[in-house]
């Protein structure tokens, strides 16, 4: 069963007090004679008084005609006063405001025409009473649809708002996905690959040069190291360990010496400026290119050369990584390690430029600036 709104309830309680005023004025006021607008009228306005939130501007006009013609051609007076109030709020509610405040004054004006004659049925202070209730009906109503729009658009606020937390929480673990994805990447796939190479080697010379395979077996086993002391970095950060807890010192710039050496390729490196006091967002990205391109040059190159030019100047750090290998055009720049390096030098707000050289093999040329790995490393404090 339907349960019936509180403004339905309100509209039923007014018009049964109407109807009953009707009724005990036709019993108590005596030498009176009904006519049929005693009941009619009462019974119109009642009626859209009912209807008045579907029907808003209609029940006003009704309502407000109705009892400016009861009282002066009706026999009695009821209570039928009360129902103008109840539609010009509900008008000034439904957002008809205008309708209401000159329907008011048209009801206020005819009132006042009425009483300029030599009969009156009110006086002065029922008069300004009557129309200090007419402008608090209407007030009534805008105020209470100004509150209700107002609670909507907060509510749209706290909408929007969750709905931007979502798409931010969806955002950072998003890129989350792709910081691991990238650590990983370099962390396993540079040592395997050495990995690899090394023990092709191995093989291929283990009866012909043992001391070479002895050799190759040598940086198998110091990949194999480095690359479990990498990954058990890299999970400790994803972990959260305890910052205090002892951890192996992490690869850098000022230990580019031990980077090449790992790489297992001949390396002519080439160092301009102070490698030491770089930012260390800055200095994981570097080693994370520069591992990764020589990887690249291990896998891809055709060569076991490669040139590195590290330079320090003007804020920023220039890394490039050449090659000379037939190999070289192996990559258009979509692979994932080259992926990983650009997205590592975009997060910085510098630039990562991969392909071939015009004279033959491949080139990385990274430019990281050091200004935004500080910035970071406030915003982290």
């Amino acid at each position: 069963m339907r349960r019936l709104s509180w403004s339905m309830l309100i509209s039923i309680a007014a018009l049964v007090a109407v109807l009953i005023g009707t009724v005990l004025a036709f019993m108590y006021q005596e030498g009176k004679h009904a006519n049929w607008l005693d009941f009619a009228l009462p019974v119109v306005a009642g009626a859209m008084v009912l209807v008045r939130e579907r029907y808003p501007v209609a029940a006003l006009i009704i309502v407000s005609l109705a009892t400016l013609a009861y009282y002066p051609t009706a026999a009695y007076d009821g209570p039928l006063i009360i129902l103008p109030f109840l539609v010009l709020y509900t008008a000034a509610d439904k957002g008809h405001l205008t309708a209401a405040i000159v329907t008011a004054a048209v009801c206020l004006l005819g009132l006042g025409v009425g009483e300029m004659g030599p009969v009156r049925h009110v006086d002065n202070s029922t008069f300004l009473l009557i129309t200090g209730w007419m402008v608090a009906a209407v007030a009534a109503g805008g105020v209470t649809r100004n509150r209700r729009a107002y609670l909507r658009e907060v509510e749209q606020r706290a909408i929007e708002a969750e709905h931007g937390r979502e798409e931010e929480a969806r955002r950072r673990e998003s890129e989350e996905r792709l910081r691991i994805a990238r650590e990983l990447h370099d962390v396993l796939g540079h040592n395997i690959s050495m990995i690899n190479v090394q023990a092709s080697a191995a093989l291929h010379g283990l009866r012909k040069r043992p001391e070479d395979a002895e050799q190759a077996l040598e940086t198998i086993k110091q990949a194999s190291k480095e690359t479990l002391r990498e990954l058990r970095t890299t999970l400790g950060v994803l972990r959260q360990v305890d910052e205090d807890a002892p951890t192996a010192p992490a690869a850098s710039l000022a230990r580019v010496g031990e980077l090449v050496a790992a790489s297992g390729l001949e390396v002519r490196t080439e160092v301009s400026g102070a490698l030491d006091g770089v930012p260390t967002e800055v200095d994981l990205a570097a080693v994370r290119i520069i591992r990764e391109a020589l990887t690249n040059v291990s896998r891809h190159s055709g060569t076991d050369t490669a040139t590195l030019a590290i330079t320090h100047e003007s804020g920023r750090i220039v890394i490039s990584v050449e090659d000379e290998g037939p190999g070289s055009d192996y990559a258009d720049g979509s692979g994932f390690g080259l992926q990983g390096m650009r997205e590592r030098a975009t997060a910085l707000g510098g630039t990562l430029q991969a392909g071939p050289r015009p004279g033959g093999g491949f080139r990385v040329l990274a430019t990281l600036p050091l200004q935004a790995g500080r910035t970071r490393q406030k915003e982290s404090r």
